[in-house]
């Protein structure tokens, strides 16, 4: 029984230095004067992110990234939540419907959809080719199988159908239902889809170089021009780009558990 739980401890333990020290050495790499003919750095020094925090490029790329990615995971969340609902419980004869059409992102690379969005939309009587709302629509439909995926485990979770029936008979509307009852209980796995969806969108880089590239340079795009100046600075984006998507997951988070909090 020891053995067993000693193998599980050093399981866990191997996977947690497999995956921080890669962040480690990135970490220190970003610090570091200079680093190339011994094991640990020579010196220290924070003056590469000193130039990165001076940078009005990095402020104003970083805040795009988050406009964009924000934007495209609300209109989802608003679109796909009463979508999945709807089709869940009273319409489930097209749920394999929905289930591949959410699912076909997955099929297309990249470069094509960029492609053709780019042809698309170029002429014609809607112009969107340059704008940064064809890459928040692109990215839209990126994260619709991150979406649905969560958002369908959870109503199978809670049972969403025998819920709703249950709140109709005490009286309640198809849509106090779905509000009052469903929603609160679907809202950890909103949760989740939202957290895996922004951080794809925030390494996805072939449709943000491909669609605007430098009219509307985001952090992915900032990070791949900047990465031939210096390892060091290029080191220090990273953590940057890792500490800021963790101080956002922590605020989702926090945020959620407060809402369920006012609830209960």
């Amino acid at each position: 029984m020891r053995s067993g739980k000693w193998f599980h401890v050093s399981v866990v333990f191997l996977v947690l230095v497999y995956l921080f020290v890669p962040l480690l050495a990135t970490f220190l790499y970003s610090i570091a004067t200079d680093w190339y003919r011994t094991i640990l750095p020579e010196g220290f020094t924070l003056a590469w992110y000193r130039d990165l925090l001076l940078d009005p490029r990095f402020v104003d790329a970083a805040g795009r990234t988050i406009f964009v990615c924000t934007a495209a995971i609300l209109i989802s969340v608003a679109v796909m939540v009463p979508t999945i609902f709807l089709v869940t419980v009273y319409f489930p004869k097209w749920e394999r419907l929905l289930q591949a059409l959410t699912m076909l992102p997955y099929a297309v690379p990249g470069v094509v959809a960029a492609v053709a969005l780019i042809r698309m939309y170029s002429d014609g009587p809607l112009v969107l080719a340059g704008t940064v709302w064809l890459l928040i629509g692109a990215y839209f439909v990126s994260i619709l199988p991150f979406m649905y995926q969560g958002i369908r485990n959870s109503l199978r979770t809670i049972d969403a159908i025998r819920l709703t029936d249950a709140a109709e008979l005490l009286g309640a509307s198809k849509w106090q239902a779905f509000r009052l009852v469903v929603l609160p209980n679907i809202l950890p796995g909103v949760i989740v889809s939202i957290l895996l969806s922004f951080s794809m969108l925030f390494g996805e880089f072939v449709l943000a170089n491909l669609l605007i590239g430098g009219h509307y340079e985001l952090l992915q795009v900032y990070l791949m021009r900047r990465m031939s100046e210096s390892g060091h600075l290029s080191s220090a984006i990273v953590v940057a780009y890792f500490v800021l998507i963790l101080i956002m997951s922590g605020m989702v988070l926090k945020f959620s558990r407060s809402a369920k909090g006012a609830k209960l």
